[in-house]
């Protein structure tokens, strides 16, 4: 197996079969409580979650978050994950493409548009790779080889430096990202990967052209332990262990990003479990929510597993609306007034 789809491999495994979430730093959204409406005023039958993002309209505010793509297995996640996006109604951003420009014939596992010609599909290269070969053609080819409707650039410098094979050199990318959303015709999206994105960082992005954030914040998959099981020396391990909770936890980064910018479209990831979380982000800001880990397991087994974890996560984000009264959610977007912390 080639190094890259071997890495591959590793990130699935360990996702699945190791304890790779944040050790001591929570996302945030335990210490928040909604506020519970007695007389909610609301037909519980007229609760309606869909929203439209970037252009698409969606059942619910949620998308299936980047995963992976490449090995056989990537393939069939893949294929199992859209199938049940285009059944409910979601978006799905795809894992990094990269190992499609090194490897054209890996393509293939990329390719969902046959089982999901509706969805909304988001593309994803690293944004380091704008450091290392990848321009605007490799954008466009990533694009149109799964035709997609928008871009994600991730970005993941814990990751990379502390990874065996990292891509290190981050210098000078704003600009790069600047001359990619000028050009590529269809919208660039900023993702972390789980260590999140601050306020001033958002501004930047912004004014590179971003057109949207997913703030991927910490408290959920910690992507530095799980290269600090990849390591292959003490020193690569030490580090992996050591920035295991480094981060902007994901409610910290929603709310930092939100003050930054108030009409950015912003994306709540890092570390959602559940209906009432993403109630909670939408509460806090985001126009909508990403998960990975709760669809991980069930797109190994197949797309009705993935269709039950879907429905469990909306039919729990519309009781959460009928409770707080609220039955679009326009209604429940910036509703900090919801929010309580609770005090421990």
């Amino acid at each position: 197996m080639e190094p890259i789809e071997a890495r591959k491999h590793d990130h699935i495994r360990l996702s699945l079969t190791e304890d790779v979430q944040f050790e001591h730093v929570p996302t945030g959204f335990d210490a928040l409580r909604l506020e519970h409406q007695a007389l909610p005023d609301l037909d519980f039958a007229d609760v309606d979650p869909s929203v439209t993002l970037l252009g698409k309209r969606l059942a619910a505010p949620l998308l299936i978050s980047s995963m992976t793509g490449g090995p056989s297995l990537g393939g069939k996640i893949n294929q199992h994950l859209a199938e049940a996006a285009q059944q409910k109604g979601l978006g799905m951003g795809l894992g990094s493409q990269r190992i499609t420009l090194e490897k054209p014939e890996t393509s293939a596992s990329f390719q969902v548009r046959h089982v999901a010609p509706d969805i909304l599909l988001i593309g994803n290269i690293g944004a380091v790779q704008l450091n290392y070969g990848v321009g605007l053609d490799a954008c466009r080819q990533i694009i149109d080889s799964v035709g997609a409707d928008a871009l994600y650039l991730h970005l993941n410098p814990l990751q990379e430096v502390i990874q065996p094979e990292g891509d290190k050199n981050f210098k000078g990318l704003l600009a790069k990202i600047r001359l990619i959303t000028r050009d590529l015709g269809v919208p660039v999206l900023a993702k972390e990967v789980g260590s999140g994105i601050s306020g001033k960082m958002a501004r930047q992005l912004a004014d590179a052209g971003i057109a949207a954030i997913d703030v991927s914040g910490a408290g959920g998959t910690s992507w530095a332990i799980i290269e600090a099981k990849r390591a292959q020396t003490p020193m690569q391990q030490s580090l992996g262990e050591r920035f295991r909770d480094w981060g902007i936890p994901t409610t910290v980064s929603l709310i930092q990003c939100r003050d930054a910018l108030p009409d950015m479209p912003l994306i709540a990831s890092g570390g959602l479990r559940s209906g009432i979380d993403i109630a909670k982000a939408i509460a806090l800001g985001a126009d909508a929510a990403a998960m990975a880990m709760p669809f991980l397991e069930a797109a190994t087994h197949s797309t009705e597993a993935v269709g039950e974890v879907v429905d469990r996560l909306v039919q729990e984000l519309k009781v959460a609306m009928f409770l707080l009264g609220v039955r679009t959610i326009a209604e429940l977007k910036g509703r900090r007034d919801l929010l309580a912390e609770v005090r421990r």
